[in-house]
């Protein structure tokens, strides 16, 4: 993932330069430190035993959450039956192994790291490495660990009967018929997508065949992490890689870390099991290339070592904890690794590679490389050519051998190299470019970056992960220019299905935003594009105009979006389209900044708390919003901001009703009505998640002004009780929306954002503030 640190760099630039990466307050690695700061404790339940069971309930096996807290089984599903929760739902292995950060997430504040281990049933070094390399998910944490203290079943016999009848009355003013009990499958998506995939006349769908190539999604479901480790969870069911080529995808791409999957010379132990990696990519490469779609790895290499290891290879520490690319040693441990990949494995399609990123992984990635003996004289431009051509004679010398032992399962053609420019400094693409080995490589550039764009009045650039902003903007076009003097190929990242405008949607319908895109992209020249970062690989609407309008450079992009809605919704189409084309509109009035798509709550909506203090926590990444609206709204006044969320909430709202009015009228069958509900399902998820953040932004500010209110007081405390109302009505919409429809409040690299719990539980929190602290204020 590519984290905060693009923050400074797409504000940076407007301001002409760029700050450098290992300035920014993040840490080089992702082991979790100690801190005093206290964790949050939430008052709507009795104590934090309760919390403990209501958030792990249905998502945890029983046995492991009463392990954890020194209980039996019996005297959690007590406490369970008490809060109305009912029996324990069974939790299958899949479902476990796919929802690990789900758990993790909604027990950082609840579980020190020792009980979080034995909930997860992991050993330390397990937890540190899903922390570290698990899409960043200790940055998206925080890079903290709140201070929790221990939670044990004892600590019920503590609470007094005041508190249980309190909570009771509190259950019964939230949910006055019980909690719901109705709830689709967690992950029932994965289900439907895998199984068997056929037209109406009960034949495979043949794939799109698109103009730009390659073309690459990340799976929907993919597992993140670790995946050619034990393969149990099928992330690459054949079914599903037959619905992603019939919408235009030929090719997926797969976080790897070099050290797991290839012998790291220096510390063997850190790669055991790396045959059998190895044995599982080329499993999978040859499987999937009977779909017509190949695999690229991810290239974030080499990475840095601790201090520890530095003690016993002095000479090898570039600046900082990088390991030197510029070492001899450290070289031809690149080209060996890449080699043997290729060699093991020569149906890969091929690598991309990020070479100015988070981790540290060479010593200019992050502007310093003055600091190291070697690379200093050479610079950044010379450092990060020599890195890619290492990367490319590694592939042409394992694919050499692979042809030459004659298997008979080697790829059409040689893997190709990706080479994307994030985090490149603005003046380096110019000296980096023209040493790049040409044959079989690509340039690879976020369209969208540095386009400027106003929103309620305020100028700014895109930085990406822009959907309501259509590239390309300057700088892939300064960067694809240069590429084509020097005889590379071009490729634009975009993000075809949705972005972190809001990622917690399958797609987002503004198909037209889309389509307007690629019609620019097809005057480009480029030759592929990367449809998506980890969100955006469900095989949509938006991914088949993308393909229709690659293959035919001449359609319009009107006729492509119209045979793409008769094609899914058959009678439905016009009023599908008609709904496209609003959504579209309306969304690009999103209050883009690349602060805003990161720190917001874009991506819980109404699940996330509300705060009667506030609790002085920064937003995270796509991760945990708190109550921190500065880095929410960022550059925009909080009612710019909160005013052109709740129009586009309020107007996708409106678009659902003229939907549902329209469909009323027309004769359509089963087949076509589900097929609209799960349309309107998307469009009215992002209603609610816009109308609850612009809600969220009023209640703060509401709150915050309460204590200094004097005469205003009964008018501050009447506009609270009508904010924290309508964030009940929206999480109880929400719980039922996701309830009847699993794809809802997901995203692959961080799993469910939210669950139904978690919206039951916002009804809670909602209701005791309204009970208790604005009654008493």
């Amino acid at each position: 993932m590519n984290f905060n640190r693009r923050q400074f760099i797409a504000a940076n630039a407007a301001l002409g330069g760029l700050l450098w990466l290992n300035q920014l307050p993040f840490p080089a690695a992702a082991r979790t430190i100690s801190t005093d700061k206290a964790a949050l404790q939430v008052s709507h339940f009795p104590n934090a035993l309760y919390a403990f069971v209501w958030r792990n309930w249905g998502l945890v096996p029983l046995d492991r959450m009463a392990n954890t807290v020194g209980a039996t089984s019996a005297q959690l599903q007590s406490i369970a039956s008490f809060m109305g929760l009912g029996d324990a739902p069974k939790v299958t292995a899949e479902q476990w192994e796919r929802s690990y950060l789900t758990v993790i997430r909604r027990n950082w504040h609840l579980l020190p790291k020792s009980q979080l281990q034995v909930l997860m049933g992991w050993d330390e070094a397990q937890l540190e490495f899903t922390l570290k390399e698990d899409d960043f998910f200790y940055i998206k944490l925080g890079s903290l660990k709140p201070a929790c203290p221990p939670v044990y079943y004892n600590q019920l016999s503590v609470l007094d009967e005041k508190t249980k009848i309190s909570f009771m009355q509190l259950l019964k003013a939230s949910f006055p018929e019980g909690l719901p009990t109705k709830q689709m499958p967690y992950f029932q998506f994965v289900n439907e997508l895998s199984a068997p995939f056929t037209d109406a006349k009960g034949k495979s769908t043949e794939s799109i065949q698109a103009g730009f190539s390659p073309r690459i999604a990340y799976p929907y479901f993919a597992l993140f992490g670790d995946p050619l480790l034990d393969p149990e969870i099928d992330s690459y069911p054949d079914a599903y890689l037959e619905r992603l080529a019939a919408s235009g995808v030929d090719s997926i791409w797969m976080h790897i870390v070099l050290s797991k999957l290839t012998p790291f010379p220096w510390d063997p132990s850190i790669s055991t099991h790396w045959e059998h990696r190895l044995t599982n990519l080329k499993a999978l490469t040859e499987r999937v290339r009977k779909h017509g779609i190949g695999i690229y790895l991810y290239l974030n290499e080499p990475r840095h070592q601790p201090e520890a290891f530095f003690e016993k290879y002095p000479d090898l520490r570039g600046q900082g904890t990088a390991l030197c690319t510029s070492h001899p040693a450290v070289q031809q441990y690149l080209e060996d690794s890449i080699a043997l990949i290729v060699e093991r494995a020569p149906q890969l399609a091929g690598f991309f590679s990020i070479t100015a990123s988070e981790n540290p992984t060479h010593c200019w990635s992050h502007g310093q490389g003055d600091k190291c003996p070697r690379c200093a004289l050479l610079g950044p431009e010379k450092v990060i050519s020599t890195l890619n051509n290492l990367y490319t004679k590694g592939i042409n010398r394992g694919y050499a051998s692979a042809v030459a032992s004659g298997k008979g399962d080697v790829a059409d053609g040689r893997p190709k190299l990706i080479i994307w420019d994030w985090g490149w400094q603005d003046d380096w693409a110019a000296g980096i470019v023209p040493e790049l080995t040409t044959d079989h490589t690509l340039l690879m550039s976020v369209s969208e970056w540095e386009l400027e764009i106003e929103r309620g009045g305020v100028r700014s650039k895109v930085g990406e992960y822009s959907i309501s902003a259509i590239g390309p903007g300057p700088r892939a076009r300064r960067h694809w220019e240069i590429a084509k003097r020097h005889g590379l190929k071009t490729m634009a990242k975009i993000q075809a299905n949705n972005s972190w405008e809001i990622g917690a949607v399958p797609y987002i319908p503004a198909v037209y935003n889309v389509a307007k895109h690629i019609d620019q992209l097809r005057k480009e020249g480029i030759a592929g594009i990367m449809l998506s970062w980890t969100l955006g690989g469900y095989p949509s609407p938006n991914l088949e105009v993308v393909s229709l309008m690659g293959s035919d450079r001449n359609l319009p992009a009107d006729d492509a979006i119209r045979t793409v809605a008769r094609r899914r919704f058959g009678s439905a189409a016009d009023a599908i389209v008609g709904a496209w084309r609003d959504v579209s509109t309306h969304f690009s009035k999103f209050p883009y900044h690349i602060s805003v798509v990161y720190n917001a709550p874009l991506q819980c909506g109404p699940a996330n708390l509300l705060w009667s203090e506030p609790t002085d926590y920064k937003a995270t990444m796509v991760g945990l919003p708190y109550d921190d609206v500065t880095s929410w709204r960022a550059i925009y006044p909080p009612s710019v901001f909160a005013g052109l969320l709740r129009e586009i909430g309020e107007a996708f709202a409106e678009i659902i009703r003229r939907l549902d009015d329209d469909c009323t009228k027309l004769n359509l069958t089963q087949t076509e009505q589900k097929a609209v509900r799960l349309e309107r399902n998307i469009i009215e998820t992002i209603s609610i998640h816009y109308q609850s953040i612009a809600n969220q932004v009023d209640f703060i500010e509401l709150r915050d002004k309460l204590p200094a209110a004097e005469s205003d007081r009964a008018r501050v405390k009447r506009a609270l009780s009508e904010v924290l109302s309508h964030e009940i009505r929206l999480a109880r919409r929400m719980a039922a929306l996701q309830t009847s429809d699993s794809r809802l409040g997901y995203e692959a690299s961080n799993q469910y954002f939210y669950t139904s719990a978690d919206l039951y539980e916002k009804v809670l929190n909602c209701t005791e503030l309204l009970n208790k602290w604005v009654a008493k204020v």
